[in-house]
């Protein structure tokens, strides 16, 4: 049997963190059995579906680099084909039209919260003729739920569940102004596209009786239910702002990779073994349902740090350095030029290895664009520019103009080496105000490295610049 999943969120908001792992675990499922990973924009509430939404949900799912077969489709625009099996229901007597006005539904369920019951239609126009219809309630049309046994569901997460039929009333397939409800459009739906595995959130757990009843109700073969446990902040709590954000995009913003994205998503609710870092190649060799937990996960936001570090320290420069530029140009204030381009590619192997997002890693090549001042240097560094620390910069500027070229990190440490064991100092005396000089900091990366990345014209103004600012020490 070929594998056909689908991902079908409603466009009423972003794609939050939920989604995207239940987008990634149908994505991997697909594409580990040479399958098809459908997308479907359930697009049914037009007073809340925006256009926006839309759009943010594809973009999120591009970033993540889940891509799908085919194009997306629009729920909404099938509806004349919702509207056609709800009234075949009808013909075959599997449903019927409900005069039952608003205001009676009210009463109903006033009664019912009273008498401490179940809110659900009692089925009072299950079995009328429509000869009894009153002349000024437009109908809506309900599925004829059997009124007695059991209705089961085996899932490949929770295993076998049953509920009574007596706790499934006869939901609405199309409302009284003749649109068709969500529980019909999806169940037509994934009938239509051969969907084979339905993958999703256990908020739908309760929807999956009343759907399989429906599939009944039209002699279809229902899919393969996975119902996947919630995301949980690191309280227990279902995850929400509170934690974190819970939309995708925002961590495209945050500086996280995608594909350390899809590791650490694919890891929350299911599991290959001990293993905790592998690719997206691996991810689809090993996924299967058989994997999936069924205790909620627990996002953690210092995983995903230490994760997103490794996979920084892992990308090829050239593209780190395509990736990084965005949040350069927002931390340095100013477009690149080619020599910030060249200077920061020939600095990423030092620096990725010290960040855990493009953001931080931004900001730690912040002094290679913007040269320090008065205002920015650290108060530590500030303290190391004694006048005794200024004499010997000056003095080792003089020494370093003599420096033959080419202009290297190891002429640059060599001299500061000499100029060290020449006065009995230890080298830090000397290479510490020249980090905070160059930097404006007292932590950088290797400082003759740095040195040897901006150049001898660079190294001189920034540190005459240093030795002209007052009182930093």
């Amino acid at each position: 049997m070929a594998v056909i999943v689908r991902f079908a969120p409603s466009p009423t908001g972003f794609l939050h963190i939920g989604g995207a792992r239940t987008a990634l675990f149908n994505w991997l499922f697909a594409r580990h059995h040479g399958g098809q990973f459908l997308l479907r924009i359930e697009d049914t509430d037009r007073a809340r579906s925006t256009p926006e939404s839309v759009k943010t949900i594809l973009e999120g799912l591009t970033w993540l680099g889940l891509d799908w077969d085919g194009e997306a489709v629009s729920q909404f625009a099938r509806r004349e084909r919702h509207v056609a099996v709800a009234h075949e229901l009808v013909a075959r007597g599997a449903a019927y039209r409900c005069y039952a006005s608003p205001a009676e539904l009210e009463a109903l369920r006033a009664e019912q919260t009273a008498k401490g019951l179940p809110q659900r239609y009692d089925g009072r126009w299950r079995d009328r003729p429509a000869s009894e219809a009153p002349p000024s309630v437009a109908p809506v049309i309900r599925l004829k739920a059997p009124l007695t046994g059991e209705t089961t569901l085996h899932d490949r997460v929770g295993g076998t569940i049953t509920v009574p039929n007596s706790q499934l009333d006869d939901m609405v397939l199309l409302r009284a102004d003749g649109t068709p409800t969500y529980m019909l459009a999806v169940v037509v739906d994934d009938h239509d596209m051969g969907i084979t595995h339905v993958i999703r959130g256990d908020d739908h757990l309760t929807n999956a009786f009343r759907q399989l009843n429906l599939y009944t109700a039209m002699d279809w073969t229902p899919p393969m239910f996975a119902h996947l446990p919630l995301i949980h902040g690191p309280d227990g709590a279902k995850f929400s702002k509170r934690h974190g954000s819970p939309a995708v995009h925002d961590y495209a913003a945050l500086g996280y990779l995608p594909e350390a994205m899809r590791n650490y998503l694919v890891r929350l609710g299911w599991a290959h073994g001990d293993d905790e870092i592998f690719s997206t190649d691996q991810a689809i060799a090993w996924f299967n349902l058989e994997g999936l937990g069924v205790s909620p996960a627990r996002f953690d936001f210092a995983k995903l740090n230490h994760l997103n570090a490794r996979y920084l320290a892992q990308t090829d420069d050239s593209r780190l350095a395509t990736l990084a530029e965005p949040f350069l140009v927002k931390a340095w204030g100013r477009d690149l030029t080619d020599v910030d381009r060249t200077r920061f590619l020939r600095a990423l192997p030092d620096l990725k290895t010290r960040s855990a997002t493009l953001v931080a890693l931004a900001e730690s090549a912040r002094f290679y664009g913007i040269a320090p001042t008065l205002a920015t240097w650290e108060p530590k560094a500030r303290d190391l520019m004694t006048p005794e620390a200024r004499t010997r910069l000056g003095t080792l500027l003089t020494r370093l103009e003599a420096l033959p070229e080419p202009w290297t990190a190891s002429k640059v440490e060599a001299l500061f080496r000499t100029s060290a064991e020449e006065q009995g100092l230890k080298l830090g005396v000397f290479a510490q105000p020249f980090r905070a000089a160059l930097t404006g900091s007292t932590v950088s990366p290797p400082i003759f490295t740095v040195a040897e990345i901006f150049g001898k014209n660079e190294v001189f103004e920034r540190v005459k610049a240093s030795l002209s600012l007052p009182d930093l020490a």
